[in-house]
């Protein structure tokens, strides 16, 4: 399963057998997806060019990287729904901010599925992977080779965990809430029940 957490920050994880074996986010959250403002996966010659030959310091790219690119940096907001909504107006600045983020989504989730040598379920979740059927209507349409299928309508319509896909694709496709906040519980739950000392 590869699962696409895409909200204001962004990851996806590659999980086989109930572990997640690969993920799009490494040293730092700065990695992998573009996200509302944070870059993602840049080429590292990039960071030493503005260091060396435009003179801006460490900490001025640091702060570039995570706060001022990404979908900010690209259309000059970090809100995918006003994304959206410019791009359907025409908005070429907004267009290629989506555009960018499906390319870098889409061509994520295919590495992800090489790791596990192929794919069954494909899971949205996240603030714009729960809230943007197109979104998650165009991710879908990019992955039909690795046999995803959207179904429009279920895509469109529902409420809570449902499945978005083709009843007859190859891979099913889901959306599912995210619930952090029962994972944060039962992590420290289990801290707490191996009592002081442990």
């Amino acid at each position: 399963m590869v699962s696409c957490h895409l909200g204001a920050g962004a990851s996806l994880a590659a999980v086989r057998g109930g572990r997640s074996v690969d993920t799009t986010m490494s040293f730092t959250p700065l990695d992998g997806l573009v996200m509302a403002t944070r870059s993602g996966s840049v080429d590292p010659g990039l960071v030493l060019w503005l260091q060396t030959h435009a003179g801006i310091s460490a900490a001025e790219v640091g702060d570039a990287l995570e706060k001022r690119s990404g979908l900010y940096g690209l259309a000059g907001t970090a809100d995918m729904r006003e994304i959206t909504s410019r791009a359907a107006a025409g908005d070429a600045q907004a267009e290629l901010a989506r555009e960018v983020y499906l390319h870098r989504l889409r061509g994520s989730v295919a590495a992800m599925a090489a790791a596990m040598d192929g794919l069954d379920a494909l899971v949205f979740t996240g603030g714009v992977g729960e809230n943007s059927a197109e979104i998650r209507s165009r991710a879908m349409a990019g992955l039909g080779f690795l046999g995803v299928r959207g179904d429009a309508e279920r895509n469109a319509a529902g409420h809570g965990d449902r499945e978005i896909g083709a009843p007859d694709a190859a891979v099913r496709s889901l959306l599912i809430g995210a619930r952090e906040d029962i994972e944060i519980a039962r992590q420290v739950r289990a801290v707490l029940s191996e009592g002081p000392g442990s």
